[in-house]
């Protein structure tokens, strides 16, 4: 089973720059520790669909006659660990990978994986913020970068399976994508959905929201049902009862916090209310009550998302692009 993410696993959250910047950088002996002494366990979740678990999102992985589908990869100076994972699974080399949002513990292997021939896609906005980069994350080479990007989803037919690719906006972040295998009943909800190991991460520089997480929450109960294995990005499988709960709980903090923004309550009054007291259980979480309250205070400060996009793009169109 996967650990809790540590704080010291934090540090590298967002990070997508490749290992000699890591070794550039204080405290960078540590972090090269970090990196060799993670094991990558895979578990199987039904006929060519798998699970790789290790430090960053979980992985998953779709292989068979078609080549082998990967969704998400981790840290850079893990991709050789996960290939040897993958080739364990008895699996070919990854042919196609898929990102389910641009943070850099679930891209940060883009570049190794491109240059190794994988053909990279995710959402509009996952290729944007990976080509500008911020103040803290540089712009990812060229061998990283999604090659087939999508506004509201793609459908894949590889393996037997139909896998279904579906951008849920501004969530946890602006380019968030769950991927459906259908027939094998299995769901990868990228960071839409934090199980037993920290309360939700709302990145509200990239976009995030919480109304959003809430949203994609019912949405993916509306697709799955008690058999499908739901893949989270972070903690151990879970069931369509767990996303429920976790639904519940999202629901119960934003109509908290919702109310006591309309009685006039400051951020510090609300925090102090302690909404999310009771799920704020794991003491070496990433997110604790105070900071996850205060995601969802800001969102709720900002008006609700448009249906027609900057781009001119409406929610209900579906369009892949070739770059």
């Amino acid at each position: 089973m996967p650990k809790p993410i540590s704080r010291t696993f934090a540090a590298l959250l967002f990070t997508a720059a490749p290992l000699a910047l890591i070794a550039a950088s204080p405290g960078h002996a540590q972090e090269a520790d970090r990196f060799a002494s993670v094991e990558i366990k895979a578990e199987r979740l039904a006929d060519g669909v798998a699970v790789l678990f290790g430090a960053g999102g979980n992985i998953g992985v779709s292989f068979g006659p078609d080549g082998t589908v990967l969704i998400d990869d981790q840290y850079a100076p893990l991709t050789g660990k996960i290939q040897a994972a993958v080739k364990d699974l008895g699996a070919d080399p990854v042919k196609y990978l898929i990102n389910t949002h641009w943070h850099g513990d679930h891209s940060g292997g883009n570049e190794n994986l491109g240059a190794a021939g994988a053909l990279i896609m995710a959402h509009d906005h996952v290729r944007e913020r990976l080509v500008k980069g911020t103040d803290k994350v540089p712009p990812a080479a060229p061998a990283a970068l999604p090659v087939i990007t999508y506004h509201d989803g793609i459908k894949l037919h590889l393996n037997g399976d139909e896998v279904r690719v579906r951008h849920m906006k501004h969530a946890h972040t602006d380019g968030d994508s769950i991927v459906f295998w259908t027939k094998a009943n299995v769901l990868h909800m990228g960071d839409l959905f934090f199980h037993k190991v920290t309360l939700p991460f709302i990145d509200l520089s990239s976009g995030g929201n919480a109304r959003g997480i809430l949203a994609a929450a019912d949405k993916v109960l509306a697709m799955v049902d008690e058999d499908t294995k739901i893949i989270p990005g972070h903690g151990p499988v879970a069931t369509k009862a767990d996303l429920a709960a976790y639904r519940d709980m999202m629901k119960s903090v934003i109509a908290a916090v919702e109310t006591a923004q309309g009685e006039g309550k400051s951020l510090a009054q609300v925090q102090a209310m302690k909404p999310a007291a009771q799920w704020d259980i794991n003491p070496d979480a990433f997110i604790k009550g105070d900071a996850f309250v205060e995601a969802v205070y800001k969102s709720l400060q900002q008006p609700a998302h448009a249906e027609e996009h900057a781009d001119g793009h409406s929610d209900q169109q579906a369009e892949g692009h070739a770059h």
